[in-house]
């Protein structure tokens, strides 16, 4: 019986042993992944990426999304930025008027030309003119830059006015002096920059000169005074060497409302004269203005490049003005130059600048005897609005002072 109750025991033991087992490995084994849930369209859309702010039109308002804590859980909140600022654009510069220009930069031009003026004055009121005094007279006018040739022709005629008139008062020899020195410079000469062409548009002046002479810049303050005119103008960035003066150009024609064609650094300085003509043609502007490099007058293969630039701009149309730019203070280093670009180009006219510094004012007439041309305009100092049409009479004036 004892046996019997033993040997029940021990089944129980081992049964219950198994069965833990059992149960432990079935713990260890992974549970199945729970299926996917159903996406809730209610749940707020993910956070925009920083990137993605970019791809916002301007001048729409950016949306971004917020959290607020109500009852039920978060819920998304729209909020609206105001659209960005427009970018500003420049307020165009009104240019100053041309008529009297001149006139009103007299005082301006009277200060560096007195010694030319006021010496001739001084010397012609001596008591008793002889010898000594008129070889002064020749080298004032010398030292001015007036040239042999104009000088020898006005001395003889002071002379001989001088002879004549006898007793000499002040307002008498001021007199002499301004018609005198008036018909050296020349009243009877058309000194308008041709840009109106008849029967066409626009009107083409190409400007040249050697480098330093302020092209580019006189470039620009001609533009100004066009359209202080009333005219429309494209300017053509021709000078594709000197890395600069297409920017310079550019803001020059941005001030005044000018559009400005332009060509890659080192490009074809022809291709951009063309192309320059052509917009202007298509935009139905007045005038094309274009700058090219400053030449070296001693590089015979830039001259010739400058002659090609010519004759590509002349596919569209004739050239109405070809303006010589030069530096008034060189004196008759300037007419050397002015020889060369001649034989180059067929000069229309002449601008002085520098006329206010240190220039001496005969070179007006020696650069017209020079080259057969008139000086159109003259510039008289830095400011954007101090190129002026040259007018003989407030030119004299200033020169003799009041």
């Amino acid at each position: 019986m004892e046996t019997v109750i033993l040997a029940v025991v021990i089944a129980v033991v081992l049964l219950g042993a198994l069965g833990g087992l059992i149960v432990g490995s079935r713990r260890k084994k992974p549970l199945p992944p729970p299926p996917p849930k159903t996406p809730d369209i209610t749940a707020p859309p993910a956070e925009p990426h920083v990137g993605d702010e970019a791809e916002t039109p301007r001048d729409e308002p950016r949306r971004t999304i917020e959290e607020v804590d109500l009852p039920g859980g978060p819920a998304p909140v729209v909020v609206e930025e105001p659209p960005a600022a427009p970018l500003e654009v420049p307020e165009l510069e009104i240019p100053e008027p041309t008529a009297g220009r001149l006139v009103r930069l007299r005082a301006r031009l009277s200060r560096s030309q007195n010694a030319l003026g006021q010496g001739l004055l001084t010397l012609l009121s001596r008591e008793h003119l002889d010898e000594d005094t008129w070889e002064e007279i020749e080298d004032t006018l010398l030292t001015a830059d007036v040239g042999v040739q104009p000088t020898q022709e006005l001395v003889e005629r002071l002379r001989e006015r001088v002879k004549v008139l006898g007793t000499r008062t002040p307002e008498e020899l001021r007199g002499l002096l301004r018609e005198e020195l008036l018909k050296l410079v020349g009243t009877d000469v058309d000194r308008a920059v041709k840009t109106e062409p008849e029967g066409r548009k626009p009107g083409i002046v190409m400007v040249v000169g050697v480098n330093g002479t302020g092209k580019t810049t006189t470039t620009g303050k001609l533009a100004r005074v066009l359209i202080a005119d009333g005219r429309s103008v494209v300017l053509g960035a021709a000078d594709t060497f000197r890395a600069a003066a297409a920017d310079q150009l550019q803001t020059w024609g941005e001030r005044v409302g000018a559009h400005t064609v332009r060509g890659p650094e080192a490009g074809d300085p022809a291709s951009v004269a063309f192309d320059a003509v052509k917009e202007g043609k298509e935009m139905g502007v007045d005038v094309v203005l274009i700058d090219t490099a400053g030449r070296l007058h001693t590089k015979t293969g830039l001259m010739d490049e400058l002659g090609k630039v010519k004759r590509v701009v002349e596919k569209h149309a004739p050239l109405d003005e070809v303006l010589l730019v030069l530096d008034a203070t060189t004196g008759q280093n300037g007419l050397v130059q002015a020889r060369v670009f001649a034989e180059v180009v067929d000069i229309t006219g002449i601008v002085l600048t520098k006329l206010d510094g240190t220039a001496k004012g005969g070179i007006v007439v020696a650069v017209q005897r020079e080259l057969g041309v008139p000086v159109k305009l003259i510039g008289l100092g830095e400011g954007a609005d101090d190129l002026a049409p040259f007018e003989p009479e407030a030119f004299v004036d200033a020169l003799i002072g009041d």
